[in-house]
């Protein structure tokens, strides 16, 4: 795989950085869409958008924000194109968002026949590295308790609220996340209004203090139990929060939501017909310990759906598991 080595960009007037543009050429098949979705926090999501075969994203990087569409760009590269302050540091990094380093070659599936057919119809699905860990544990946070359509409600509001409009050419209403600062500094009624209870406010003020150390564990690489032992060192991020994630920041392969409303029971519906909690889930995966992530997004892309009459889970509060 490579990374075209002179990616271009262009000047505006001001004299300031316009575009980024860079091809990337993974080595194999990727599919783009199913690789990036897991950034995507609803249909209205501010930060991401599709336009036909374009992908949007409003990313905040360490260097500032950034707008990156991404397309494909004949069988064999993507092509990245990004503006802002951030737009360098975006194009470096796109490989790892479009799963460089994310290998799948040692997982297995053969013996089971569901996962078989479903890594067979799913050959491009790779697990995305965003390496920006604040930017992944704020929305984590927000979900923790509630529904995902309470939470994407609040996302949507604090996007349009604090984060920066979208540079360049995006689409209309794209919104780049706060920074840790401007996060730490949201007043408490605008929490309120978002529908973010103070018990999830106060977990992200905690986060915002430990920022720095937070992104330092990125140089621990792919996740792990280090790098979740240093996330859930934040009183009210527990392990599902952790591993929410370290699965987009790391690129954790090894990291299922342990703790989801939803996740064990597709699961166990999936992988035995019948639902399991979480220990069930554990027990079921545990063949593949080392990319039992990458079996739970197999089931995720396969468009298995669980019966809509299963047997009811019981919401589990994720600030404290």
């Amino acid at each position: 795989m490579s990374l075209h080595a002179a990616a271009a960009s262009s000047v505006d007037a001001s004299g300031t950085s316009a575009r980024v543009d860079t091809l990337y050429r993974p080595g194999g098949v990727v599919d783009v869409r199913a690789t990036l979705r897991p950034l995507q926090r609803g249909s209205g999501d501010p930060a991401f958008r599709v336009v036909g075969a374009d992908t949007w994203l409003a990313l905040r990087t360490p260097s500032g924000p950034a707008s990156v569409l991404v397309r494909r760009a004949g069988s064999s590269s993507i092509a990245v194109s990004a503006w802002g302050s951030g737009a360098p540091w975006a194009v470096e990094h796109a490989p790892d968002l479009l799963g460089r380093g994310d290998d799948w070659s040692s997982l297995d599936v053969s013996g089971h026949p569901f996962l078989a057919d479903a890594r067979h119809r799913q050959p491009g699905l790779r697990l995305l590295r965003t390496n920006t860990v604040v930017a992944m544990l704020v929305p984590a946070i927000m979900e923790q308790k509630v529904t995902s359509r309470q939470a994407w409600r609040a996302w949507r509001y604090l996007l349009r609220r604090f984060g920066t409009p979208a540079p360049g050419p995006a689409p209309s209403d794209m919104f780049v996340p706060p920074d840790a600062a401007t996060w730490s500094r949201i007043p408490s009624w605008e929490w309120h209004r978002a529908g973010i209870e103070p018990g999830r406010s106060a977990t992200v003020m905690r986060a915002m203090r430990v920022a720095p150390a937070l992104e330092r564990t990125l140089t621990l690489g792919r996740g792990g139990p280090v790098v979740s032992e240093r996330l859930q060192s934040v009183p009210g991020i527990g392990k599902w929060t952790a591993a929410e994630t370290a699965q987009r920041a790391h690129g954790d392969p090894d990291a299922p939501s342990v703790g989801d409303f939803h996740v064990p029971a597709l699961v166990g519906w999936a992988l035995t017909g019948g639902p399991v909690d979480d220990d069930g889930m554990l027990e079921l995966l545990e063949p593949w310990r080392g990319h039992r992530e990458r079996v739970v997004r197999l089931i995720g892309g396969s468009g298995f759906r669980k019966p809509a009459f299963g047997p009811r889970i019981t919401i589990q509060d994720h600030r404290f598991h």
